[in-house]
């Protein structure tokens, strides 16, 4: 499948900061909020060095997005990250009312944008946004089973 150029160059931000992640013995996931062609907010996965369950990428990312804009809510911006949220993610993403989510790794044991569960559609949720899945998802897969494979 081809994508939009700015959604390659923004999942390749994305996999600059799972790269962060991954060199300081997280899980390497990264994500970057866009709103308006600007990156408005990075984050990584901090889980293990912040002592923090609900320190993943997309969600740090969101905390850094929203202290940008100094508002809690993100109309319009576009969140991507390497990995497929999990139902936490999905449930911060509805929260901040994030237009898109542009995901890289499909993931069938957590994931919450198709793999195993779709909460970007479900009534569960208050707010709607579209989903686009496998965006260099051959580069974002290949990152976290290098990963995981040296830890073995």
């Amino acid at each position: 499948m081809s994508w939009a150029e700015s959604d390659v160059v923004s999942m390749q931000a994305a996999l600059a900061a799972a790269i962060k992640a991954g060199d300081a013995g997280e899980v390497p996931v990264g994500a970057v909020v866009v709103l308006d062609d600007e990156i408005i907010g990075t984050g990584n996965n901090t889980t293990i060095s912040d002592h923090d369950p609900s320190g993943h990428a997309e969600i740090v990312a969101l905390r850094a997005a929203a202290n940008a804009r100094s508002n809690h809510r993100l109309p319009g911006a576009t969140l991507y990250v390497t990995l497929e949220p999990c139902t936490m993610c999905m449930g911060a993403i509805s929260q901040a009312r994030i237009s898109r989510v542009v995901f890289g790794a499909y993931d069938p044991k957590f994931g919450a944008a198709g793999s195993v569960i779709d909460l970007s559609d479900s009534k569960a949720l208050n707010h709607r946004f579209e989903i686009n899945g496998g965006v260099l998802a051959d580069e974002c897969s290949a990152m976290l089973k290098t990963f995981f494979e040296a830890r073995r």
